[in-house]
């Protein structure tokens, strides 16, 4: 039987073993992007270049728009827009699900009014922050606020509602306090239901964040492509729409993902080498 020390020395349970396989999976990724343009190229095809341009013409325009100060002012005005909206999901959501997870009469009050909130679409939340804050940034944010704090706060819910119990109840039988039990055991568990639901809720601060620039006019890169549709610059609103997506992914895999790896070691800390997943 190998040793706790052998066990801990495997590569798979190193922070270098974890990124190398993270790496390798990203032939995948790739895989997926090549099968993307594919279908692309057929697109345009079939269709010509007015309604959908070749990947390549879209990756000169986004080139183009990298290479221009103004259009990464742009960019970045977005992506901070959408990063405070869903830091404060995250806070707003993660904290008041925790509470709920808790207290089964407080998540069953909480539940219609989940639905609620995840049944109005987020074009009404749109509208109504305009007509509440005007075309200013307190728009965007409040719209992604509504419109992510639900999926955060479910995955909080459920990751307390269904965290397994006997661990807590062992770590007290030997002294754990409770702090300590939440951070060490609880926080664990709840994290592999809040993970995915950060995820979606990502995704879903940068779309509502560039669709409420785009109907308000506060800038950024909705504001470019409603410029984009008003010239019929059908590769230049691509463009656009390929930096935010590429931003989402540098946030998605360069800070949700390695937290998430972190948080989950338990759940590879006895597996073989390799890719598994």
């Amino acid at each position: 039987m190998p040793s706790d020390l052998a066990i801990a020395a495997k590569p798979s349970n190193t922070r270098l073993g974890r990124l190398g396989r993270f790496l390798w999976s990203a032939w995948a990724g790739l895989a997926a992007l090549a099968l993307l343009a594919a279908v692309w190229q057929a697109g345009h095809e079939a269709f010509g270049e007015f309604i959908l341009p070749t990947p390549l013409a879209t990756l000169q325009a986004t080139w183009a728009l990298l290479r221009d100060g103004e259009a990464l002012a742009l960019l970045w005005l977005t992506l901070q827009r959408a990063l405070w909206g869903f830091a404060l999901a995250m806070l707003v959501g993660g904290i008041a699900g925790i509470i709920a997870g808790y207290s089964p009469a407080t998540l069953r009050l909480a539940r219609p009014l989940v639905t609620v909130m995840l049944g109005v679409p987020p074009i009404a939340w749109i509208v109504l922050a305009m007509i509440w804050f005007g075309a200013s940034a307190a728009t965007v944010a409040v719209v992604i606020l509504i419109a992510a704090t639900p999926l955060v706060f479910i995955g909080a819910a459920e990751g307390v509602a269904n965290r397994d119990r006997g661990l807590d109840a062992m770590a007290q039988v030997f002294g754990a306090g409770a702090t300590r039990r939440f951070f060490t055991i609880c926080l664990r568990q709840i994290a592999t239901h809040l993970f995915p639901a950060s995820i979606m809720a990502l995704g879903s601060a940068f779309k509502v964040a560039i669709m409420a620039e785009l109907l308000s006019n506060a800038g950024g890169i909705g504001g470019a492509l409603a410029r984009s549709r008003a010239m019929l610059d059908i590769a230049q609103a691509l463009a656009w729409v390929t930096l935010a997506v590429a931003a989402l992914i540098v946030v998605e895999y360069g800070l949700i993902r390695p937290v998430r790896a972190e948080l989950e070691r338990w759940r590879e800390a006895l597996q073989p080498w390799g890719v598994k997943r």
